[in-house]
């Protein structure tokens, strides 16, 4: 077997382990609101959403493609396969510190980051597509703020509307309904984030010569679903933790709420095939239904210690990878 073999086999097991620790990563991100208000019980919510993110892997591609193409050009990346390596390495020992601390960051940005600094290291800031790279840092920056202002907006119109309900009787009501968003939170979750594994495989069989276009073959969107999927099953017991509770007290009626911005700013990020972290999508939009409920009933230093996540992972990645990239091209 020789040596640009193996490396692709790594890189796919490495991919597939990727969305397995992004799966219960961030299990959290579609179940948190729904377990914490009671709505579903912790087991049945983990197995909806592990099967929603499992059915969202399989309908889309377009944001796959963008992770193939748009950072670095596959068919000229230098030292591809080691590039690819060190960043999936790089993203995941970042998911798992921040796993094990309880810390909502995103993988995405994890992963964008760490393919970044490795083609640096391998070929200099020239390797990068700065077109594709900024569009999708302007994807990531600008995704959590929609997501704040849309919940602050979306509660405000509930607020209104159900004014004059029983307060006891709405949020029951609510506690059924937020089943079927944090469903659909789950699926668009899926739609978005299993996908990043899979423009890392394309990536890879582009770079080493097994393809020679960016379109996804279909074992590696079921391989990546499955990997998501079980990971899903899992769970994320100690980001629920933060997510579900530790940004706000959280009601049926701010859940649904919350469920239903962030699906939406994540749909329609894949709809346009644009990757965006779900975490901080899904963690703004509770942030901005908490604001419009009570401004002081949000937690801000749990808001502020996500912020200071979301700024440190890309560069940090970005340097973890660069550092493994050199380590991997002194052994292969």
């Amino acid at each position: 077997m020789d040596a640009l073999l193996i490396l692709t086999l790594l890189i796919v097991i490495g991919a597939f382990a990727f969305d397995f620790i992004n799966g219960f990563h961030d299990t959290a991100n579609a179940i948190a609101t729904a377990v914490s208000t009671k709505a579903l019980k912790p087991r049945h919510a983990i197995i909806l959403a592990a099967t929603m993110n499992f059915l969202g892997a399989m309908t889309f591609t377009g944001v796959a493609q963008t992770i193939t193409k748009d950072i670095v050009d596959p068919f000229t990346l230098h030292n591809g396969s080691t590039v690819i390596l060190a960043a999936l390495i790089a993203a995941i020992l970042w998911n798992l510190i921040t796993w094990y601390f309880g810390i909502p960051s995103s993988s995405s940005h994890a992963i964008i980051g760490a393919i970044a600094g490795a083609a640096i290291a391998a070929a200099g800031f020239g390797a990068l597509n700065y077109k594709g790279f900024i569009k999708i840092i302007e994807a990531l920056i600008i995704s959590p703020i929609l997501a704040f202002v849309a919940g602050y907006i979306v509660y405000s119109i509930f607020k209104i509307i159900f004014k004059n309900h029983n307060l006891s009787k709405t949020n029951r009501n609510f506690r059924f309904f937020q089943i079927g968003t944090a469903a659909i939170q789950a699926y668009t979750h899926g739609t978005n984030d299993a996908q990043k594994a899979m423009g890392i495989i394309t990536m890879a069989l582009i770079s080493n010569n097994y393809i020679h276009t960016s379109d996804i073959p279909i074992w590696v969107q079921i391989g990546c679903a499955t990997a998501m999927g079980f990971g899903t099953s899992v769970g994320g017991w100690k980001i629920i933790k933060t997510v579900g509770g530790q940004i706000m007290k959280i009601r049926p009626v701010n859940g649904v709420a919350a469920d239903l911005t962030g699906a939406m700013i994540i749909f329609g990020a894949t709809f346009i095939h644009l990757p965006v972290s779900t975490t901080h999508v899904i963690s703004s939009s509770i942030l901005g239904v908490g604001a419009s409920h009570r401004l002081k009933g949000v937690k801000w230093g749990t808001a502020q210690r996500m912020l200071i996540t979301w700024v440190i992972t890309l560069p940090i990645s970005a340097f973890v990878s660069a550092l493994i990239y050199l380590l991997l091209n002194l052994l292969f």
